[in-house]
């Protein structure tokens, strides 16, 4: 028995890649330099994740500014003065917002895949941002001679694109990171909002066949950032039923720093339909400490309690740093919780095997 195990994106950047990016930023150093630079850290990324055992490696988001922006950085017609997302220890990051049309996106996740694969003959998953974050960047007033409706048919099919060219390069899987979700509850209770993105989610998934979407994944957390969550209080039984109607093929769900794990298994198991693929988070990038193997395996055995075992993956509960400044977590916390990811899910096959 063999129980899939995945990371979920990004990984906390080599010292000399922040030095880069920052020259890069000041304009000290020149776009070859920095690329240069990414390519190595990229290298370094496939490799540790090789030798750490990990069955599918990614790039680690090395050449990411972040896991929003990356489509759009750079482009003219945005704003820094967006969304605000507020974190529990105080710190909030906050999204651009779209002054003028059209909405373009300016690179696509396929660069990165295609850069990660040049390293590595293991299967490459991508991340990419899920249209319904994306979707925030317009402004509640509205932009003139450039309505909302004209937005999202252009968002949706860039958005489109971009999964397609991943899955065209042969990405072993394309992960929709919809991180969102979880807060939209905070800020709309009455899930209106929710809905609505999970509606422009599955507008988007539902131009790709059902042989398609099995190799496309959405990830749902309570975000992970300095060592903090925006979400983390929202009740995911709340967040769960709204979630499942997503007709993806794969979920990523943030579990092992869950006060009641079993209970959110509970929700997972009633909303679970067959087909389906659910990756449950056995280590918590927000905490320090490094579980072990045999905490990951029992973390998985009390999963297979809810999920029949060919429904179950594992996965950590976030990335490492989906911010490049993030140095919350160093690159040896992260790789050697990912070891014990490893370690702890065969354990746990073998032992449900038997």
């Amino acid at each position: 028995m063999m129980i899939p195990t995945e990371p979920i994106g990004s990984l906390p950047r080599s010292r000399e890649l922040l030095t880069a990016m920052a020259d890069h930023q000041a304009g000290r150093t020149d776009d070859s330099t920095l690329r240069q630079v990414q390519e190595r850290a990229v290298r370094d990324t496939v490799e540790r994740l090789e030798a750490a055992g990990s069955p599918v490696v990614t790039d680690g988001e090395q050449a990411k500014p972040d896991f929003v922006t990356y489509p759009v950085a750079g482009t003219p017609g945005l704003s820094p003065e967006g969304v605000v997302i507020p974190f529990a220890d105080g710190h909030h990051r906050q999204l651009p917002v779209l002054t003028a049309g059209p909405f373009r996106y300016k690179a696509s996740a396929e660069q990165y895949l295609r850069a990660a694969r040049q390293h590595t003959t293991a299967p490459v998953k991508q991340a990419v941002v899920a249209p319904s974050v994306l979707s925030l960047f317009y402004p509640p007033s509205g932009i003139p001679g450039f309505p909302r409706e004209e937005f999202l048919h252009q968002l949706m099919g860039e958005s489109e694109a971009e999964i397609r060219a991943c899955l065209d390069a042969d990405a072993h899987v394309v992960q929709l990171d919809f991180d969102e979700a979880r807060l939209t509850l905070k800020l709309d209770p009455g899930g209106g909002v929710l809905n609505d993105l999970v509606d422009l989610n599955n507008q988007v998934l539902s131009r790709f066949t059902e042989r398609e979407r099995a190799r496309i994944g959405v990830y749902c957390g309570p975000g992970a950032d300095q060592d903090s969550t925006h979400s983390l209080d929202v009740d995911y039984a709340e967040v769960l039923p709204q979630l499942f109607r997503l007709t993806a093929g794969n979920f990523y769900l943030q579990l092992a720093g869950e006060a009641d794990a079993d209970r959110v298994l509970r929700v997972i198991a009633h909303q679970l339909r067959p087909g389906v693929r659910v990756f449950v988070g056995v280590t918590d990038p927000i905490d320090p400490r490094v579980e072990t193997p045999e905490e990951v395996r029992d973390r998985v055995v009390r999963a297979a309690r809810h999920i029949p075992v060919d429904q179950l993956g594992t996965c950590d509960d976030a990335g490492f740093a989906p911010f490049a400044d993030d140095t919350s977590t160093s690159r040896e916390t992260a790789f050697a919780k990912i070891r014990a990811r490893v370690e702890g899910t065969a354990l746990a096959a073998e032992l449900l095997g038997g």
